[in-house]
């Protein structure tokens, strides 16, 4: 590939990007995009006027919200968005922070070696359009070269630079999350463990189990449970009601008249009469109603909640059991972070659904080498002539030069984002399998799959191209892995660079867009005809997704910074980029349902590290390919040391984020004994986690069904939460949808 060709993609995609962005700056200023575009100030506060709608000033593009997003700091992201939010803007910044170093350096010191040493690829320079883009890289300086001490010096700053800038980022994400556990207010995860494989017993049902077994065995310290249940009928009549509440906005004079009765635009009986049912049903359950139908649809499962944090943590990290798989505690996730759907499924079955989903992934990721094996003809131009012979009518096409570095240039890394899209929903279902109990466990789980996903099949199976046996075989040898890789790594430069311009700026221009909300939008007042803006449009952010796109560009940025400096300044843009467009997401967009307290960083800095050692690894093997013994010396104790660093992190900062610090619990259960609010908070806890929003709202309000909880203990006659003013910012409540 020629710089012309890179130029051509570069300017497809500034176009693209160019033309997204100006329409966004126009859509968002509409009235009827609110929903869309300003979601979470519209499910915290609803937007009160609209403006004029025949003001010209609508239809002018401007950059404010730009402003808007570099002006926000990292306080407001926090206070609207959560920790979570601000730790992926870390990673962001630490991004920015560590390529500008390395651009500084090795566009100065590196690109003019790989340049100007006229070697393999120029011999004779020739018009900068037309030069080979591997004449920029590590591959045009001759073997034996004495210049390599530039590459290995390079190599020694960039890793230092990261290694000091991750440092700084899990000390300070560290703070952040024991001041998020010790700042919020009361949280009942931190009373509350999930225990699952309660045995079953011919006498009692599982709540009796459960209240057996606790009461005997931390008599002291239980306080209450409350029992998983399976499917049920007050499910289904949630699910109608959630339909009748879409259902009822409909303006019927809006729709033809001559409609049948049963749609929505004939007459509104039939949803008065499913409101009316709802109602009944409403106003005759209670506990004494639901417990006896539910009893058969107990589930070995159960919330236990205790008097203080630190009795709960005890009891999670404890075996409770000298039979494994039965009696199981974790730590319990939030409320609005549960995923009710899975706690029915029995612990027996979580490992076998674990290996099932391991070898359903791995089985993906081999079927989608063919997708990347085209793609890569495409870059080679392998496609191109079978094209060529295959239609005929095409040949002519084809042989135009601007065509033709479109196919090659722009069109194989297009072609490869489109797949890509399949990968994260589908990694998301495997994690779903998987028998995760909350959704942020979930989610991480999902960014784990999709991050491994993107590693081997996005870079290593594009280095390593050819044809799908040829993959195969390149990685069984395992001892030959780092001259492979050293072979392969430099040639494909040009390939990644255009994949950083379709993969990352078009994205992002399509995250700020949202054009599938937009759309559902646009189908929901114009087609529907519906006026009100829907109250279940919250999103939330996607870290499953966007978290492993961030960690590919910075491997592709440590691997090719010595190797091919020329891709640092669209890295760059990139990440300048989605520092606004991020930012602009947080703060009007995503609405935060759940907090896991920064648990996605330890995936960010392992990944960082491998990143880091793949980068001395490879270039490692292409010293020792150009015959530099002395820079291949060099290389292997800054492996060491990064191991080492690696370790020293791990040692230092990974326990926090697995666990919470008991010292920290004990002087909170002690400042809740001290204000005099243990009993209040204890009262809470007891309808802080119920299945369905029907039951936490009658346990909360009938004072018939309070006392009738399982609980151990003196009860006070207000133990419930009141629901009727619930807070954005609290903890408390029932299930999110």
């Amino acid at each position: 590939m020629e710089v012309g060709d890179l130029l051509t993609s570069a300017g497809i995609n500034i176009a693209i990007c160019v033309v997204l962005l100006t329409l966004y700056s126009i859509l968002r200023k509409q009235p009827g995009n609110a929903c869309v575009y300003f979601t979470r100030k519209l499910v915290s506060e609803p937007i009160k006027g609209s403006g004029d709608p025949s003001c010209l000033t609508r239809f002018v593009p401007s950059a404010s919200w730009i402003a808007r997003a570099w002006q926000a700091t990292d306080e407001e992201i926090l206070a609207v968005a959560g920790v979570d939010a601000v730790v992926f803007m870390r990673i962001v910044v630490f991004s920015i922070r560590v390529f500008i170093i390395a651009a500084i350096i090795c566009l100065f010191l590196v690109l003019p070696v790989n340049y100007n040493e006229q070697g393999k690829w120029c011999p004779h320079h020739k018009d900068f359009h037309a030069e080979p883009l591997e004449a920029f890289t590590i591959a045009n300086v001759k073997l034996g070269s004495k210049w390599f001490w530039a590459h290995c010096l390079a190599l020694y700053l960039i890793s230092c630079s990261a290694c000091a800038l991750l440092y700084y980022e899990y000390k300070s994400i560290t703070q952040m999350r024991l001041a998020h556990i010790t700042g919020s207010p009361p949280n009942p995860s931190h009373f509350t463990v999930l225990v699952r494989g309660v045995p079953g017993s011919p006498v009692n049902s599982y709540s009796e189990s459960v209240e057996q077994f606790f009461s005997t065995y931390y008599a002291e310290s239980y306080l209450s449970h409350q029992i998983v249940y399976g499917a049920c009928t007050i499910d289904k009549l949630v699910d109608a009601e959630k339909i009748y509440r879409m259902l009822k906005t409909i303006n019927p004079r809006s729709l033809d008249s001559s409609l049948p009765s049963c749609l929505p635009g004939g007459t509104t009986h039939s949803f008065m009469v499913l409101n009316q049912k709802a109602d009944r049903v409403l106003s005759s359950t209670s506990i004494d109603g639901l417990h006896p139908s539910q009893s058969k649809k107990e589930c070995p499962a159960a919330f236990v909640f205790f008097k203080t944090r630190y009795a709960a943590l005890v009891a999670a990290q404890v075996l409770q059991s000298s039979n494994p798989m039965l009696w199981v505690t974790e730590l319990a996730p939030e409320p609005h972070d549960v995923y009710w759907s899975n706690l029915s499924i029995p612990y027996k079955q979580v490992w076998f659904r674990k290996i099932t989903t391991l070898i359903a992934s791995v089985v993906f990721m081999l079927v989608f080498l063919v997708p990347v094996t085209f793609v890569q003809g495409l870059t080679q131009g392998v496609q191109l002539g079978q094209l060529s012979y295959g239609l005929p009518f095409l040949k002519e096409i084809l042989k135009q030069k601007f065509i033709e570095r479109v196919v090659t240039g722009y069109l194989p890394s297009v072609i490869l984002m489109l797949f890509l899209y399949t990968v994260p929903p589908t990694m998301m279902l495997f994690s779903a399998m998987e028998g995760t109990v909350s959704r942020s466990q979930r989610k991480r789980s999902a960014c784990i799959k999709v991050l491994y996903f993107m590693i081997w099949n996005v870079f290593f199976v594009n280095v390593l191209s050819g044809s799908i046996i040829n993959q195969l075989s390149a990685v069984s040898r395992f001892t030959d892995i780092p001259i492979q890789l050293a072979q392969a790594v430099p040639s494909q430069a040009t390939f990644f660079t255009t994949y950083v311009l379709s993969s990352g700026w078009a994205s992002l221009s399509c995250e700020i867009m949202q054009p599938f909300p937009l759309f559902y939008n646009f189908f929901r007042k114009y087609i529907l005809r519906k006026d009100e803006d829907p109250s279940d449009c919250a999103l939330t952010f996607p870290h499953h997704t966007e978290i492993p796109r961030l960690l590919q560009f910075i491997l592709l940025g440590f691997t090719y910074s010595i190797m091919a400096p020329s891709i640092l300044p669209f890295l760059l843009v990139f990440f300048f980029l989605a520092f606004l467009v991020y930012r602009n997401q947080f703060l009007n967009v995503y609405v935060p349902k759940y907090e896991s307290g920064g648990e996605f960083w330890p995936i960010v800095h392992n990944a960082t590290i491998f990143s880091l050692l793949l980068a001395q690894v490879i270039a490692l093997g292409v010293f020792g390919l150009k015959r530099s013994p002395v820079a291949s010396g060099f290389v292997i104790p800054l492996i060491v040391l990064t191991l080492l660093f690696n370790e020293y992190c791990r040692q230092r900062f990974s326990p926090v984020f697995k666990r919470r610090p008991a010292q920290i619990l004990i002087e909170m259960d002690q400042q809740d004994e001290q204000l005099g609010r243990k009993q209040e908070i204890q009262n809470q806890i007891r309808s802080a986690y119920f299945q369905n929003p029907i039951i936490s709202f009658q346990l909360s309000t009938d004072p018939k069904s309070r006392n009738t909880s399982h609980h151990h203990g003196d009860e006070e006659s207000n133990c419930g939460l009141d629901l009727s003013k619930p807070s954005m910012n609290s903890t408390w409540g029932p299930r999110m949808a």
